[in-house]
């Protein structure tokens, strides 16, 4: 067993779905790497994969959104955890508005917030961006999609 496993399989967090936009180009995509980093001000820590189509579009979108999946949303967290963007338009496939910024806010959800990127840094494959919240709410969807839950997916991005 590598040393990290041992953590790593002990450990369970939710699942988000983080949206951007830049020019007309819509992208979202499963995160788990996701964490509140300051409670003043409120700020949200978000790693998404370099190998995803959404990457591309938060490296130049100048804000981003992010969406806490409620306990019963599996097919939510399938369609922008399992399909590509490369492939499909996951946004035809759910209900969204237009939220800050241009932002694609999902309309089913636990709960939501959106902000400007602060900050950024390489986090190995993962690129970190810093948020600061400038706008939110709460969902129709209760409890949280556990890492757990998404046992069995397979990512719809290469590597």
């Amino acid at each position: 067993m590598n040393p990290e496993e041992a953590l790593v399989s002990a450990t369970d967090y939710p699942l988000y779905v983080v949206t951007a936009c830049a020019g007309e180009k819509r992208g979202g995509c499963l995160a788990g790497f996701v964490t509140q980093s300051s409670l003043q001000p409120v700020r949200f820590l978000i790693c998404i994969s370099k190998a995803n189509r959404t990457f591309a579009i938060a490296d130049k979108s100048d804000e981003l959104a992010l969406h806490l999946l409620g306990a019963d949303q599996r097919d939510m967290a399938s369609l922008f955890g399992e399909e590509s963007g490369d492939e499909i338009d996951k946004f035809e496939r759910v209900q969204w508005s237009v939220g800050p910024a241009g932002l694609p806010i999902l309309s089913e959800c636990a709960a939501w917030v959106a902000g400007p990127v602060v900050d950024r840094m390489s986090g190995g494959d993962h690129e970190a961006f810093l948020i600061s919240v400038s706008d939110g709410g709460a969902g129709v969807h209760e409890g949280q999609f556990m890492w757990s839950d998404a046992s069995g997916f397979e990512p719809g991005h290469p590597g």
